[in-house]
């Protein structure tokens, strides 16, 4: 992964308007489909780059579209392209460049999820038996995500004495960010006692531990990182990436119980703060992939802003909201602000890194670091003002 420290730049990001689409859905209005969601996103990008889509030599797609379908819909015809997730749409994007196959990097997401009614969790979650490690325990009744990371969560109270409460301050710190997004779904403040008077979905997790569900679009453009200094005077430089897989056991609950993928994000860890020249202590914001709130006291310790077993207090005494000494997940993330599967965090780091957030910025905000874990595969990236 040394070789892809900074050779490319994020140049642009858009999305579409998920708080006006939310209600429409919830009105029971369809706005559009996945297609479409992603088509306005990209617009959006590309105005925000400052370039027309005749720029755009390569074309990753989110996993929720097809890649010929989605170069049809947005009418690129590019010499490359393929489909990712957020994070390692990111890093493959990096790998092109590096490669020669592509200079400038159209990444599109759309997802019609709420609308469509998807199921993340019964006997048809995500297609029944095709999709997605969790469904290998349908057998035992066990197909839902938040009964995998309740039981992750208390076996991690049981050996480090963290409690629900200490786990409440992640919700009411996302919430502090998305009171002040204009593009969050969730504004209202909330309390560590509003958050403890929550109900239990899958005991010890409650309400506000659990992500969102709604409609939505978001798509980057990166570019050589040469090319995107002529391009653009916001460029963000992609610091580092890097990647590691736990696939012994990734799809039972072992990788979940025992070590909590710390292995992985240890070893992602040295990667990107051995290639950047960096380490935590430079770090100004993280951004951790949150469908559930469990993923952060876990990144917290996996990826060294604090010790084992001490997120608990890191999270109480140190702090992860706006004033924190590690404000994270600044937009409000997915609880909060929308639910993009790793992609609108994506944009938060761009923005954050130009220092265009607003009344949620961070003073003096340099580096981001971002970072997800699922099923056992730990991916991260370092994101540069």
């Amino acid at each position: 992964m040394k070789s892809l420290k900074r050779v490319a730049s994020v140049i642009g990001v858009g999305h579409t308007d998920w708080v006006s689409d939310w209600h429409r859905v919830r009105a029971g209005e369809r706005p559009d489909d996945c297609y479409g969601y992603a088509a306005g996103a990209l617009r959006n990008a590309l105005a925000d780059a400052g370039i027309g889509k005749e720029q755009v030599n390569g074309l990753i797609v989110g996993p929720t579209t097809a890649y010929e379908r989605m170069a049809e819909v947005v009418g690129l015809n590019v010499r490359w392209g393929d489909q990712a997730d957020a994070v390692l749409s990111v890093v493959q994007a990096c790998m092109a460049i590096e490669s020669g196959a592509a200079d400038v990097v159209a990444l599109v997401y759309g997802n019609d999820q709420r609308s469509v009614g998807t199921q993340y969790g019964g006997p048809q979650a995500m297609g029944g038996d095709q999709f997605l490690s969790y469904v290998y325990h349908a057998p035992w009744g066990l197909t839902s995500q938040g009964a995998l990371y309740a039981l992750m969560f208390r076996r991690f109270c049981e050996l480090h004495g963290v409690s629900e409460r200490d786990l409440g301050h992640v919700a009411v710190a996302q919430r502090e960010g998305s009171s002040r997004n204009p593009n969050a779904i969730q504004r209202k403040p909330i309390s560590l006692d509003d958050y403890m008077a929550a109900p239990y979905i899958t005991e010890p997790l409650r309400l506000f531990d659990y992500c969102l569900i709604n409609d939505g679009g978001v798509a980057l453009i990166i570019a050589e990182a040469g090319l995107a200094r002529k391009l653009s005077p916001r460029a963000v430089s992609i610091e580092a990436v890097g990647r590691f897989d736990l696939n012994q056991g990734a799809t039972s609950l072992e990788p979940r119980l025992t070590d909590f993928y710390r292995p992985a994000q240890q070893a992602v860890a040295e990667q990107i703060f051995g290639a950047s020249g960096l380490d935590p202590s430079d770090i100004d914001v993280l951004q951790v992939y949150d469908s559930f709130s469990v993923h952060v006291p876990l990144a917290l310790e996996g990826y060294g802003y604090c010790g084992i077993g001490e997120s608990g207090r890191f999270m109480r005494e140190k702090g992860i909201g706006l004033g924190g000494l590690l404000p994270t997940n600044t937009s409000g993330g997915h609880l909060s602000e929308s639910y993009m599967q790793g992609w609108n965090h994506q944009i938060e780091c761009v923005r954050q890194a130009r220092g265009e957030c607003g009344d949620r910025q961070i003073e003096n905000c340099r580096r981001v670091h971002y970072t997800s874990d699922v099923a056992g595969k730990a991916v991260s990236i370092i994101y540069g003002a």
